[in-house]
């Protein structure tokens, strides 16, 4: 995928559901995997033209593990013009050695983004940006719904009233090969998962299904975003769709 259609793409999910004002100082999640990057580099530069002017803090939080190396996330940060800052926790000995949990996922989340949310704060940002994107729509919608007997995914934007902040995700039009796509393009470099419970969650089986019914029947993925899309659930409905892409000359000075 290119810059240019990742860009499209982003905006067209920001303009529909109206995620981004004048004078937003927006704090994007970066935990050095794929998704995050992406997203930082289609905020990098879709404020570069966006009629409404905000502004870009990268934030990661560190788990705590030694072995977590955030250069490549600063270079890229360096290369678009954007202040970093790392958050460095203990959450990784509090979950795995005092607490000892079997099933992490749920806490360490919940931690991790109480830090983001507190430094987001202290920046002065009054949005963070989440990097989820289309495939994690539809594999949050299914586990929903198997392992909770609800109809629910995650909103595209979401008011956290006692914080004052509002989440927003602005790659919820790109699917997940893309991203992958886009980081292989430009040569940038993931920062591996440290996590020993990585690639071994609710999560992975979800994202595991999804891809054997996308094979299986090909364009399941694209039809149950759909179903999501135009299903009336609470948090979609202020969409406004326009099929609307970028006009505007997009600049690729990032990339190494």
């Amino acid at each position: 995928m290119t810059l240019k259609r990742l860009l499209s793409l982003t905006r067209k999910a920001i303009d529909e559901f109206q995620m981004i004002e004048d004078g937003d100082r927006i704090a994007v999640g970066v935990s050095g995997g794929k998704d995050s990057l992406a997203l930082l580099c289609a905020l990098g530069n879709l404020r570069r033209f966006y009629p409404k002017h905000f502004e870009l803090e990268a934030i990661t939080v560190s788990l705590g593990y030694q072995n977590f190396d955030t250069t490549p996330i600063q270079a890229i940060c360096d290369q678009l013009g954007v202040h970093y800052t790392v958050v460095e926790t203990e959450i990784a000995r509090i979950i795995f050695e005092d607490r000892r949990e079997e099933h992490p996922c749920s806490l360490c989340a919940k931690l991790r983004k109480g830090a983001l949310n507190r430094k987001a704060k202290e920046l002065g940002c009054n949005k963070i940006a989440y990097a989820h994107h289309k495939n994690d729509v539809v594999e949050t919608f299914l586990m929903s719904l198997f392992l909770e007997g609800r109809i629910h995914t995650f909103s595209p934007v979401t008011h956290l009233d006692r914080m004052e902040l509002t989440l927003i995700r602005p790659m919820l039009f790109v699917e997940e090969p893309e991203v992958k796509g886009f980081i292989n393009k430009y040569q940038l470099t993931v920062v591996k998962n440290p996590c020993p419970a990585d690639g071994n969650t609710q999560r992975e089986y979800a994202k595991t299904l999804v891809a054997q019914l996308n094979r299986e029947h090909p364009g399941s993925l694209e039809r149950m975003f759909t179903a999501i899309l135009n299903g009336d659930l609470p948090s979609w409905r202020d969409r406004i769709p326009t099929e609307r892409g970028s006009r505007h000359q997009i600049s690729t000075t990032f990339v190494k």
